[in-house]
């Protein structure tokens, strides 16, 4: 589909700046932006905005959520067994 925008001066220029700083030309730019902010065509879609966006978040965080998780799930057990035993970290878990 072909759009034709009327933009302002100022506003071209700010989306010139924003789309050179991307490394990309303000029609791919415009595109990319589209894409982030329209919501998704069907559910598979969404799912997997949400998961690139979670890929996306910083990995020291998500590595701390896991093992706050894991000493959590260990501790909150009835059981002396644990679900993740430290012997098994990179083998099973």
């Amino acid at each position: 589909m072909t759009l034709i925008l009327d933009l302002n001066p100022d506003l071209e220029q700010r989306l010139a700046d924003e789309a050179r700083r991307h490394g990309v030309s303000p029609d791919q730019f415009v595109v990319e932006v589209l894409k982030q902010h329209l919501p998704a065509g069907n559910r598979r879609e969404q799912f997997v905005a949400v998961l690139q966006s979670w890929a996306e978040d910083d990995r020291e965080e998500q590595r701390d959520t896991f093992e706050y998780l894991v000493r959590s799930l260990d501790e909150d057990r009835p059981s002396q067994r644990k679900l993740f035993p430290p012997a098994l970290k990179g083998i099973s878990w």
